[in-house]
This record gives structure tokens, sequence and C-alpha cells, in this order.
């Protein structure tokens, strides 16, 4: 007898007594680990979707693992028989944009000016000599998402992207979003949530290739709780009222002259140059971080004219409106249902991941690798919905009008959407839909008044405008309106990485924006629960608040 094992696709079968860790090793599944599987390190995650009462209980290692997470090497076969399944936080390489976005705004970005620089072997970081080397001079610019950590390796001299690195955010062992992650770090000692993370970014950073001794500065960007997490901050402010980095108030209070954050490489725990440097752009206020200050560098808002509007799709859909003269801004708690995230076949944009769709009149599918499908990305789930409104199988109310409680897009894979996944989809789409109609009532336009409309984040490249319009997740604006500019806050990051001058002038643009908290909206539970129906926008902000 013995246990049938699958982790990610391969498959294995063994006796009682193997660890998933030792299993995955005999099937050339890596796992992160830095203690080689002795249970101190607790990178080596895997989460069970089936066959955990086939394993050992929880050992003291793992008590701070919540759901359906174990440490592989802690979780023993006990069973002689059946089948577990499991996946582990980097399954394969989330979709990225290799070569960055092509907006005409950033033909008048500030020229290549980084802040490490050499003088024959000598090498600078803002003209102090670091190191001594004629080798390489690279960078980091990373993208710190709530469920995806995006990772640019630059050659700092030629402003070369060299390499890109994604993978799934394995902090979502503490919750899938921002404020769950808050509650578990204040819950938990020994800053386990930024030493597992730095643990992944090390694996992926060290895939690149490069001496760590050549990597002299990172630029990173997040929103603030992910920010503030990898500085080893205190995050117990951001989960309350007022919602504000430690960072923000210390800048309100006079005691500091930003709310950007440095750290040398030693004291990163990345593998970097231990005299360089981690560079964390200003956040903006509240739960609008600095990863909206990256997209309105990306989209060249400091030099705008027209008026334009810039939403970051994500766990934390963040919008912005206006122009260099005027910018209104503010965050919206979506959640991760549109990343995958509680969604019962849902997953970030791997291979596998559904994406595109069509139902009628004959049914196709676009699979990311073009293998067997094995779940739904963002793109995917949009255009899932849109599908299914347009060909009436689910009314406005997001109900299957056939009385089912779910619909099966693919039996043979046991692919399928229920009227549950349907709700969590509606509420973060309202949370997105209320977000825009405040936001542009404060500035006081209505949609048809933007001249650009900046469609960001990571699957924004990738959606189908029609579906999304559709569905009512974006505003009804002809296409030559709408710019879907993918990962511009891992642009900016690598426009903030080449330029001191790009820095300097965003710093300053991000003083003059004014921070709304769309909570304190009288109008706010109007406009979510009107959002919720999977109806077009309103075309006038009057219109969505009486």
């Amino acid at each position: 007898m013995s246990v049938t094992v699958q982790i990610d696709s391969h498959r294995i079968e063994s006796e009682a007594g193997a660890t998933l860790f030792d299993l995955a090793k005999r099937m050339d599944v890596r796992i992160p680990t830095s203690c080689s599987g002795n249970g101190s390190c607790r990178e080596c995650l895997v989460e069970i979707a089936e066959g955990g009462d086939l394993l050992s209980g929880r050992t003291p290692e793992e008590e701070h693992l919540q759901g359906d997470f174990r440490l592989s090497c802690r979780a023993t076969l006990e069973a002689d028989s059946g089948a577990i399944r499991c996946q582990t936080l980097q399954r394969g390489a989330i979709q990225i944009e290799e070569h960055g976005i092509s907006l005409p705004c950033l033909d008048e970005a500030p020229p290549l000016g980084p802040a490490v620089t050499r003088d024959g072997d000598r090498v600078l970081l803002d003209g102090e000599e670091i190191d001594r080397s004629t080798g390489p001079l690279h960078g980091l610019a990373v993208d710190l998402g709530t469920t995806t950590v995006a990772v640019r390796l630059i050659d700092l001299e030629s402003g070369r992207i060299k390499a890109s690195q994604s993978f799934e955010n394995p902090q979502r062992f503490g919750g899938s979003d921002v404020l769950a992650r808050v509650k578990f770090d204040t819950d938990h000692k020994g800053r386990l949530l930024r030493r597992t993370l730095a643990g992944y970014m090390s694996r992926a950073i060290e895939s690149f290739g490069v001496p760590a001794g050549s990597i002299y500065e990172v630029v990173l960007v997040g929103n603030p709780v992910m920010r503030d997490l990898f500085f080893g901050l205190d995050v117990y402010p951001l989960g309350q009222m007022p919602y504000r980095s430690v960072t923000e108030h210390e800048f309100r209070e006079g005691k500091r002259p930003g709310t950007h954050l440095a750290k040398r490489g030693k004291q990163s725990l990345l593998p970097i140059h231990p005299d360089g440097r981690v560079y964390a752009l200003p956040l903006i206020g509240s739960h609008v971080g600095s990863d909206t200050t990256a997209c309105l560098l990306a989209t060249g808002l400091a030099r705008e004219e027209r008026t334009v509007a810039v939403m970051d799709i994500g766990t934390n859909t963040e919008l912005v409106i206006g122009n260099r003269h005027k910018l209104h801004a503010a965050s919206c708690p979506a959640g991760p249902a549109f990343e995958g995230g509680q969604i019962q076949c849902g997953m970030p944009a791997l291979e596998g991941a559904i994406e595109r769709m069509q139902l009628e009149p004959e049914q196709r599918l676009g699979v990311i690798g073009g293998g067997r499908p094995t779940g739904l990305c963002g793109s995917g789930l949009i255009d899932l919905l849109g599908e299914l409104l347009r060909t009436g199988r689910i009314n406005s109310c997001g109900r299957l009008t056939d009385d089912s409680d779910r619909f099966w897009l693919d039996a043979e894979n046991d692919i399928y959407l229920t009227e549950e996944d349907i709700s969590q989809l509606a509420q973060a789409k309202a949370a997105n839909v209320a977000g825009l109609h405040l936001l542009h009532q404060n500035y006081g336009i209505d949609f048809s008044d933007l001249d650009v409309f900046y469609l960001a984040g990571g699957f924004a490249r990738h959606i189908d405008l029609g579906h999304a319009r559709r569905i009512g997740l974006i505003p009804d604006l002809p296409d030559e309106r709408i710019v879907q500019v993918g990962n511009a806050a891992l642009e900016g990051a690598t426009l903030a990485l080449l330029s001191v001058a790009a820095r300097e002038e965003i710093d300053e643009l991000v003083r003059r924006i004014e921070h709304v908290e769309l909570e304190t909206f009288p109008e706010f539970f109007h406009c979510f629960t009107d959002g919720a129906q999977f109806v077009p926008f309103k075309t006038r902000i009057t219109e969505a608040i009486v």
C-alpha cells in the first residue's frame, strides 16, 4: 500500500514516514528553504488542497500557520493509502511584462542618472565610495504586491532590463488581505512575515545568476503594509483609524523629511552588496502606498496637463484623478478575488490558468502555456463573467439563471464558477466602482470629462475591455481613451532606480496630492450596493448617488 502525493503538477507514490519536503526533493520540485529542512527557517510552505488528514499533526514550528498551510519539512505521511494534493507558493513564473510599458509621456522622463555610479574602479552611491570593482553595476526594481511579487534585474550603466522574476507572495499564510497581515504581524512575534518574504525574494534574486556583490541598490514599491513589513516597521497603526503608517505619523509630526525609507544592504536580509541600499519610494497617504507613487511616475503625472485617472486594480485598488495642477487619490479594499484569491478555481496568472474565453457560438479557452487548464486567473474571470452575462446565464445580480449553484466551464478538468465565487467578485467590483464614483464626485468631474483612463495592475494589460465594460468594472469610455499599462508600479520602480531626478520629481508631486478617505462619504454604502450589480457604469456621477 502507498499514498499518492501530488505537489504542483508532479506525482509520486510513497510509504508512510516521508515528509512532503523529502518527496518534493525526489520529484525535483524546489521548495524554498534556508535551513535544509530542520524547521527553523519556516520558508518551505505548501498549501494542502486534499488529504490533509493523511499527514501528521502540526508541530510547534507550525503554530503560526492558519488554514491549510503546512511546513513541508514538518508534514509527515502517516497513512498507508490515499491521496494528498498540495501546491507550493512558487508554482511557476507569473506573467510579467519583460520590457516595460511604452507611453508617450515617458519621452520626457528624466535622463538616466542612477544613484550608483562608477569612477574608474570606484563604485559610488550618492557620490560616496562603497566598493572597488570593475565588474557590472546591477540594481533591482521590486513591486511588492499583496498577492504577487515582481523583481527586475537592471544594468545601471545602460538602463537595460536583464532579467525578470515573479512569484506568489508567501505571506499569504498570514491572510489574503493587508488587514489580516497586520493582525498576524501584531499577534505573532519574530517578524515571520518579513523573514519568509525575504527568503523567497532571496531565491528569486539568486536565480538571476549574478554575484550578490554586484547588486548595489534596490528600489522597492508596495502598499504601506507590504512596504513597512519588509522594512521591519510596526504595522499596527495601519490597522487602526486613521490607517496611517508610522512614517506618515512621523512626517506629519515633523520628525522625518518624508515618508520614503532606506536601509543598508547588510540590514535588508537580501543577497546584495552589504554597503548597497534598499530604497522605498514615499507613500501618498493611509493605504495609498508607494506602488501608487510609482504608477504616477510611470504615467508621467508630474508633467500631465490633461485630466486623467489611474486605476491600479489589485487586492487593494488605488485610484488617482487629476493632473499636475491638482490630484486626488484614494484606496479601495477590494480583496484578492480579481487576482484569483478566495475563488474556488481561482489562481494567479501561472501556466495552466485560463486567461481568455468565449462561450458562444462555440466555447473557446485561452490557456497560459497552451496546455491543460488548471484554474482561472483574473482576466479569465472577467471574461467568464462577461460571457455569462452576455449569454443570459447570470442576471445582473450575479445569480445563475438555471437555478444551479455553479457553472461548469470544464468538467473534465474540474473547473467551475460558483455563485459564492460570483458574490466575491461582485463585492470586489463594488469596492472599485464605489471608489471611482466617489473620487470623481469629490474632484467635481464626470467620467466623460476624462481625457485618459489608465488601467494598471498585474493583469490589467490582459483584460478584455468589452467584458470589463459589460460587467461594470470600468467606465464606459471609448477604447482610444483607455490605456492598459499593466504593471505600472514595477515600471515606476524601474524609472526611480535609474534616475535620482525622477525620485526627486515624484517626491515633490506626492506632497501635493490630496488623499481622500472614501469611508467618510455618507454615499459610500449606496455606491457600493449599486456597484455590486453587473451592469454598465452610470454615465454621470450624479446618477450614481441619487
